[in-house]
């Protein structure tokens, strides 16, 4: 994609929605990082239904080794691998009160150190709860910019990297969740809905899916 394709893509996306945010619902850094620890292979549906009893409750670390991993598991049981994310949401506490005096760090680093975080966690909470210029490459960001030729890659890092270089400083901090967003609500995984997409002259797709009929005859 062209320089300035590149810009009129994410003006367009900007402009659709100026303020752009997560879905996941939080309190605070810490709240963040514990929800989007949870949403892996999870939606954000279900981790919100999760979440709301439980971040009621605890909104700290020191909170969260006090229900302990037990008292965790009965909040987050309908999420999938929840044993899991239990052990490690406890033990990433016990890190951050006795390392961090219960705050969450702001580097990728100190974040990716602790259990269950990797750097898309890492990178979802830097954007979100900090403000840094970071891109959490999920599914929905490696297939848009691979489908659409914004940032092709094999591999998430790869089109991390890309989209790095080629997003407009203006647009680098809002562009983890302009792309999320658009992945997620339009340019769908098995069927893109091309017919509403405010930058379908921009992308490389060439099979564009059709509006569908009932579409055609209401508009």
């Amino acid at each position: 994609m062209k320089k300035a394709d590149v810009f009129e893509f994410y003006r367009r996306l900007a402009e659709n929605n100026p303020a752009p945010e997560t879905e996941l619902n939080y309190v605070n850094p810490y709240t963040l990082l514990v929800a989007v620890a949870l949403s892996a292979q999870a939606t954000d549906i279900g981790v919100n239904k999760a979440t709301g009893p439980l971040f009621a409750k605890v909104t700290t670390p020191q909170q969260m080794l006090e229900l302990g991993e037990d008292g965790l598991k009965q909040h987050i049981k309908t999420i999938g691998l929840f044993n899991m994310k239990a052990r490690n949401v406890i033990a990433a506490a016990h890190i951050l009160v006795e390392k961090y005096g219960g705050e969450v760090p702001q580097s990728r680093e100190a974040l990716e150190e602790l259990p269950g975080v990797g750097r898309k966690t890492a990178n979802v909470v830097m954007n979100t709860a900090f403000g840094a210029e970071t891109i959490a490459v999920d599914t929905h960001i490696f297939r848009v910019s691979n489908r659409t030729g914004l940032a092709p890659g094999k591999n998430v890092l790869q089109v991390e990297l890309k989209l790095e270089k080629v997003t407009p400083q203006l647009f680098l901090q809002g562009a983890h969740h302009w792309l999320i967003l658009h992945g997620r609500y339009i340019c769908k995984a098995r069927k893109p809905e091309c017919w509403r997409c405010p930058v379908i002259d921009l992308c490389a797709f060439k099979p564009k899916t059709p509006a569908p009929k009932e579409k055609i005859i209401s508009a």
